[in-house]
């Protein structure tokens, strides 16, 4: 068979198609199109719900969902998006979208679909993933389509419109260490036929029906997959539109990790501290193992370049900083990360976080926070600091890309959820906090880059300071580091939590 997405009259001349309707000409194969996306062509498509418009050539219908005879199900939606209710002849509405999803969501153990066709690209559809080119998905596509897409979780999506030839990496359709391993989806953009740059306009390929495959070979993983480029599109849906709640829509607060599950115990819903009932809470720092280079009262501790000290924490500058103003929150006792500290010490450490996010930002700045809880004895949080119009989104991306070129699962955790509930005691870990409260983790099994985060920061897309991505080849004299830590101290002040009012 034949599907077509995009313009499927284009520049055919009323003469041309005449002949088809006609019978003069007939489609030499089974033909499936797509409804129209403008004004002009609405006179093509007698029929809304579907029709044959020649001999070989079904129109689809506005929306649905079509069963070949060996059980291959394509989902498809025509037209453009439209914010008008009802939409013209040639758009879909909110309103479509959620009555195609909510047809096949309530079907039992819905897994998915086999193809969705769709004739606009679904917005943002490059996260994590390839460039398309000169396509900008930002601003084009549809926020719809991205939004189904999401739930019905096509093997193949195909789509046109912007006349370019794009196949995205594949992405995952379930979340790592909390779902079982689900089939992962493609997106495939055609351009135009015939065009002139001989953009490839057409994708042959054979598929064997989701519902015959074998459940192992189903969920292969390839090892080029990526996150899946619509999680943040489905989370602004949720907070903005009153559509309907499925199975498929799991809302942020109810997405934990819970890796040590204890019986009898009530995890804390809303971030603050854990009760004092359980004997865990009264936790005493642990004695290093030997000489520890960030216990405040050990003598290899480097204290030209601590810049505030706090009742349980410490602030000190970085040795061989990424920029002069790289700083460490340090626990003033010995405590290996942060899932170990006591309730009082992480009270603390969290003031700290406030008091630089408020100075960071007073200097059009905004910060990354990362722990690399790893061939290391003492917590360091590093906190380096990067332009304010450096967004969030561009961070995270930045690191989960260059997470998945080094096959880290780098993963997005609730922004209501807590470290201690993702990583319990000994458990190696790298984790990443933004200003915003946004945060990264990824549980370290095997080997770990020891320069990992700080390698991110320094890469092209953030702070371009390639050079100085490992700390042994930034160090400075002690006058340097005493004059930095000097110029920090005094700027910071007006901030510090530990300089009484």
């Amino acid at each position: 068979m034949l599907l077509c997405v995009g313009n499927f009259f284009g520049s055919t001349s009323d003469a041309e198609w005449t002949e088809y309707r006609t019978g003069a000409k007939k489609a030499p194969i089974q033909t499936f199109v797509l409804g129209a996306n403008d004004q002009e062509t609405v006179r093509y498509f007698p029929e809304f719900s579907g029709c044959e418009l020649a001999e070989n050539i079904t129109y689809l219908g506005r929306r649905g969902v079509f069963s070949s005879t060996s059980g291959l199900q394509i989902a498809y939606l025509s037209g453009t998006e439209s914010q008008d209710e009802p939409a013209p002849a040639y758009s879909f509405s909110s309103k479509d979208v959620t009555e195609l999803k909510t047809s096949l969501l309530s079907t039992p153990n819905f897994k998915g679909i086999d193809i969705l066709l769709t004739s606009p690209w679904p917005r943002d559809v490059e996260n994590f993933a390839n460039s398309p080119g000169k396509i900008n998905t930002k601003k084009c596509g549809s926020t719809l389509i991205s939004d189904l897409a999401a739930s019905l979780k096509p093997r193949y999506h195909f789509a046109a419109l912007e006349k370019a030839y794009y196949e995205r990496l594949p992405y995952r359709n379930h979340t790592v260490l909390q779902e079982t391993p689900q089939h992962v989806s493609r997106f495939i953009a055609l351009a135009d036929v015939g065009n002139t740059s001989k953009k490839k306009y057409l994708y042959a390929f054979s598929i064997v029906p989701m519902s015959l495959m074998d459940p192992a070979e189903l969920v292969k993983q390839p090892q080029d997959v990526t996150e899946n480029p619509y999680r943040k599109s489905q989370k602004e849906a949720q907070k903005t539109t009153k559509a309907l709640v499925c199975a498929e829509e799991e809302p942020a607060c109810q997405f934990f990790f819970d890796l040590n599950k204890h019986q009898g115990k009530k995890r804390p819903s809303d971030g603050k501290e854990r009760g004092n009932s359980q004997p865990k809470q009264a936790k005493t720092p642990s004695q290093p193992t030997g000489p520890c280079w960030f216990c405040l009262a050990s003598p290899e501790v480097e204290k030209h370049l601590v810049v505030s000290i706090g009742t349980h924490c410490y602030l000190a500058l970085a040795k061989g900083g990424l920029l002069p103003d790289h700083v460490l929150i340090l626990p003033i006792g010995h405590y290996q990360s942060v899932v170990d500290l006591s309730p009082e010490v992480m009270e603390e450490v969290t003031k700290y976080k406030s008091a630089l996010k408020e100075f960071f930002r007073s200097k059009g700045k905004r910060y990354v926070l990362f722990e690399r809880n790893y061939k290391s004895q003492h917590l360091q949080l590093q906190v380096i600091p990067v332009p304010l119009d450096c967004t969030s989104e561009d961070i995270k991306e930045c690191f989960i890309t260059q997470a998945q070129e080094q096959q880290i699962d780098l993963l997005e955790i609730p922004e209501h959820s807590d470290i201690t509930q993702v990583a319990r005691p000994g458990t190696p870990y790298f984790y990443v906090e933004l200003d915003t409260g946004e945060k990264l983790f990824h549980r370290i099994r095997r080997s770990f880059p020891l320069q990992f985060g700080r390698a991110v920061l320094a890469s092209p897309a953030l702070l371009a300071l390639p050079e100085r991505a490992d700390w042994r080849r930034c160090a400075a004299g002690r006058a340097e580091e005493a004059a930095q830590a000097h110029a920090f101290r005094r700027d910071f002040q007006p901030f510090d939590l530990a300089v009484p009012e």
